[in-house]
């Protein structure tokens, strides 16, 4: 998680000494931050176009763990130690999916569920310790 929070330009911009450090557009993600002195620190490759896809990709489908299998929204988050749950909104085609994600706080060897509208969906399942609750459809 912590390379995750690295790379987003945020961190690096809290005040005039950091933005003068940088040297690049603080909202921006970059594609390179230096790590060989004297720059080290500095942001670098601003605005290149892949990195803002790169990250999104790292996140949601990574560290969220959901994807589009064919025309099925696929979660299998890899939640951080740290998160208790994670809440996300998301829309695909016409449809906006609220979707919580709670640890169940034991390890279990049994799947566990998702429930859409209130119904527990059979054959959606996730092999995490996580639980993914209220996806609402249409």
């Amino acid at each position: 998680m912590g390379t995750v929070l690295a790379a987003q330009p945020d961190p690096h911009a809290t005040d005039l000494t950091q933005v003068n450090h940088y040297k690049v557009e603080p909202y921006i993600i970059v594609a390179d931050i230096y790590a060989v002195v004297p720059h080290i620190g500095r942001g670098g490759w601003s605005w290149y176009t892949g990195s803002a896809a790169w990250m999104y990709r790292l996140i949601v489908e990574t560290l969220l763990g959901l994807w589009l299998e064919v025309d099925q929204l696929r979660v299998n988050p890899r939640l951080p130690r740290a998160w208790e749950s994670l809440k996300l909104h998301y829309r695909h085609r016409d449809t906006f999916y609220h979707i919580t994600v709670k640890r169940t706080g034991v390890e279990v060897a049994q799947p566990v569920c998702v429930i859409v509208d209130g119904k527990e969906q059979p054959g959606a399942r996730s092999s995490s310790s996580t639980t993914a609750k209220n996806i609402p459809s249409k």
